[in-house]
């Protein structure tokens, strides 16, 4: 049974933008995993406007409450090169108030734009 959906878009050049203007937001928004790859190189804006707009569609599909914290909700890539949440703290305990056991999540950028799709299954 699908609990809940959310779709997000973020301008790519605009999301780069902020980030530059206020250093401390990628720590404010990201996990260290989220922000760095594992080579050790900072993950490139699309990849970081992709994954800003995967946790608003998250936000979304738990009906938006307040609270809730961007840390809280970690976009993890598979070796395969397939997205999904890891949720913890303020978000977990939303999805668990709505019954959510599972996520799918559907990443892209392209044109300027990142997107994202998140359904919470229950």
């Amino acid at each position: 049974m699908i609990v809940g959906v959310g779709i997000d878009v973020a301008g790519i050049d605009r999301f780069a933008e902020a980030m530059e203007r206020t250093p401390s937001l990628g720590e404010r928004l990201f996990v260290d995993a989220e922000l760095w790859l594992p080579s050790g190189e900072r993950r490139g804006m699309a990849s970081l406007a992709a994954r800003f707009a995967a946790k608003e569609a998250l936000a979304k599909a738990l009906g938006a409450p307040k609270g809730l914290r961007w840390t809280d909700a970690e976009v993890v890539t598979a070796d395969s090169g397939r997205p999904s949440l890891v949720v913890r703290g303020t978000v977990a305990d939303r999805a668990a108030e709505l019954g959510v056991r599972g996520w799918h999540v559907s990443l892209s950028h392209d044109a300027g734009v990142a997107s994202a799709v998140v359904i919470a299954e229950g």
